[in-house]
């Protein structure tokens, strides 16, 4: 993950003083594509030179997953209800095929990563790089896939195209598809319908169990809003420089959940933006206010790193712009609301709450 600047919450009626930008770069994801937005959304990213002093997150192990301890046992056959209401019936799991990079992450997570045979080019974790793409930003190739002969694919309701997921099941193979997760509630659920699908639900409990005790744990370390001091007011904005793609999040953007997990406002869902995503503007960024900006890594170097972020009409006049108090994760953990997911909401209380008073 990497980051511009740590920052207080805001003062009412004061300006906050600032120290100079800090950013810190945790997993390295080679990424074309986003996995948070689960993946709804593509794009190219770029390079980026903002300036500032760049430093490590020290958390090693960012780009790795951590399988459970158990050795999982598949009890298979097992017939499930897909979720476009399809019965699916998988006999082995002896080689698996997840289509979207969150998928991934639960599989090699609950145990399973040896039997996967390829990925989407948003498993960026280390023990997935090694494996061949067939999907790309939900470009599935259908003859990619079977001519690694999967026993059982896994994808989700935004995978496509269409024709590529009925030519997968016309052959013959169990594909089960899986709701995408749009905030924190979404975790167990999926962790259950991936676990169910292969066989091992007791590890999917035992995941699930886990998964959700560290997420309260990091919950439970938010501090409440200091005397005289606001919770911070966070805007998340969807960036793809190359296309010219500017967005702020609103309501349904799937990072109000994290945001407000951390302590926080979602700045676009506060100023009324009801659907997921609007254009950019001015007007919309100044109603917004936000005191800090979260972006995803790729987005944020294809409109050239927080120099050119600044360039965006509206944003250096918004707080955080100001300021630039820039938080850019990696697309391949930010909204993947998985079994990482507590990692992200760490240094997201980390960032926006400052144990040290930086920023004060």
């Amino acid at each position: 993950m990497r980051f511009s600047q740590d920052f207080a919450p805001p003062v009412r009626g004061a300006r906050r003083p600032w120290r100079g930008p800090v950013r810190t770069r945790g997993p390295l994801a080679a990424l074309t594509a986003v996995v948070a937005l689960a993946l709804v959304l593509t794009g190219c990213g770029g390079s980026t030179d903002t300036g500032a002093p760049v430093a490590r997150s020290g958390n090693a192990a960012a780009d790795r997953v951590e399988p459970l301890t158990t050795a999982p046992e598949p009890r298979l056959p097992v017939t499930v209800e897909s979720a476009d209401g399809t019965e699916v019936t998988v006999a082995s799991t002896d080689r698996i095929v997840p289509l979207t990079g969150g998928l991934s992450e639960i599989v090699f997570t609950l145990g399973l990563g040896e039997r996967v045979v390829a990925r989407d080019i948003t498993a960026t974790f280390e023990q997935a790089a090694k494996l061949p793409v067939v999907t790309r930003a939900h470009d599935v190739s259908a003859e990619s896939v079977l001519s690694l002969k999967p026993t059982v694919v896994l994808a989700e309701t935004t995978t496509g195209p269409a024709g590529a997921i009925d030519q997968i099941r016309d052959a013959g193979i169990p594909l089960v598809v899986v709701a995408p997760a749009k905030e924190l509630d979404d975790v167990g659920r999926r962790i259950d319908a991936v676990a169910a699908a292969l066989g091992v639900p007791d590890s999917g409990a035992e995941l699930d169990a886990r998964t959700r005790s560290r997420i309260e744990a990091v919950q439970k370390s938010v501090p409440a809003p200091a005397d005289g001091r606001e919770k911070p007011r966070v805007a998340f904005l969807y960036l793809r420089g190359s296309a010219s793609v500017h967005l702020l999040g609103g309501r349904d953007s799937g990072a109000s959940s994290l945001i407000e997990a951390a302590g926080a406002v979602d700045a676009g869902k506060a100023s009324g933006l009801k659907k997921d995503f609007t254009a950019i503007t001015s007007e919309a960024l100044a109603k917004a206010a936000p005191d800090a900006i979260l972006v995803m890594t790729k987005g944020l170097d294809s409109v050239g790193g927080v120099d050119g972020l600044v360039k965006i009409p509206g944003v250096a006049e918004t707080p955080a712009g100001l300021d630039r108090r820039i938080i850019s994760i990696d697309d391949g953990m930010l909204l993947n609301y998985g079994p990482r997911t507590d990692r992200v909401l760490s240094e997201l209380v980390a960032r926006l709450h400052p144990k040290d008073g930086a920023g004060r």
